[in-house]
């Protein structure tokens, strides 16, 4: 936890003035005076002047990120007013209220970051904190897959509208609680943030946007949390690459997308529970087999869904 402290000022205790009929003091007749009547002062309650001003106090976790890892920055302010504001670069966060003058923002990370030191600035209540967060380097692996046939054919522009227009979503209301569920009980295929060559090629800015389960074909696939239906794409309509997929808003800039399903259970607008039943695992889109694709984002960036399963983000 970082914090910044500014100090106000102790008023003149006395003020002399020649035209007082008061005789000349000696200064050391002046200093006990002075002296006295700071005591008197402090004695009196008027200590409150020369008391520090609180500043913004300020926790930032996990204590030491990774790459891919969503920094929730909690803010507890001294005033009520303005939400504070949290950037970090040019970037900035939106906070909403978790309690009285308590505040929160999500600030994600991926693995096309530099490690180092990141520099978090919170300001609020007229205090500027400056905050340095040490992010963790992290080895990802390295995969080769060959693409032929529809798995090979580039996306839609209408399926890339209709994601890119998914992934700005950032409404007020948190839907999710606690740690999140697992998608589908099958296993991990394919980690988050893997790096790729497509047909030889190595893709220079990309990096696996998710966590891919081996699941038998129509096996379910489960809302990870509470939220609502925000996208429904479908492979008939356009969505080449991602397939059938479903995409739901947790809330606060918090999404889940779900793709290559088989069948889709849900429809726009639909609210569900975690753990509810919203589709069947299918090779739809882009795909070398069964198998669904979840990706986590956090105010428009991919990040590793797997601390939100395990530790939860709050």
């Amino acid at each position: 936890m970082k914090s910044l402290s500014s100090h106000g000022s102790l008023s003149d205790v006395e003020h002399y003035s020649p035209s007082s009929p008061t005789p000349l003091l000696s200064a050391k007749h002046l200093a006990k005076r002075l002296s006295t009547t700071t005591a008197i002062a402090l004695a009196s309650g008027f200590v409150a002047l020369c008391q520090p001003v609180r500043a913004l106090q300020v926790q930032v976790q996990p204590d030491n990120p990774q790459l891919g890892d969503t920094l929730s920055v909690v803010i507890q302010t001294e005033t009520v007013g303005s939400p504070p504001r949290v950037s970090m670069g040019q970037k900035t966060y939106p906070t909403f209220a978790t309690g009285t003058n308590r505040y929160r923002a999500l600030v994600p990370t991926t693995p096309l970051d530099k490690p180092g030191k990141l520099v978090l600035r919170v300001a609020g209540d007229g205090k500027v904190n400056n905050i340095a967060v040490p992010l963790q380097n992290r080895s990802f692996p390295v995969q080769r897959i060959w693409l032929s046939g529809k798995a090979s054919a580039p996306a839609t522009q209408f399926e890339l509208n209709r994601v890119a227009q998914f992934k700005k979503l950032v409404t007020p209301e948190k839907f999710w609680n606690g740690k999140f569920y697992r998608p589908n009980n099958a296993r991990v295929s394919s980690v988050f943030g893997i790096r790729r060559y497509y047909n030889g090629v190595f893709a220079n800015n990309y990096y696996h946007r998710g966590v891919d389960y081996a699941g038998g074909f129509g096996s379910p696939v489960v809302a990870p949390a509470a939220g609502r239906i925000a996208l429904v794409g479908r492979e008939s309509q356009g969505f080449r690459v991602h397939g059938n997929t479903i995409g739901i808003n947790h809330g606060q800039g918090v999404l889940s997308i779900m793709l290559h399903l088989s069948q889709i259970k849900v429809k726009e607008g639909d609210f569900v529970q975690a753990g509810q039943v919203i589709g069947s695992i299918g090779s739809t889109g882009a795909s070398t087999g069964p198998h669904l694709h979840w990706g986590l984002y956090v105010h428009g960036q991919s990040v590793d869904p797997v601390p939100w399963r395990w530790e939860g983000v709050n």
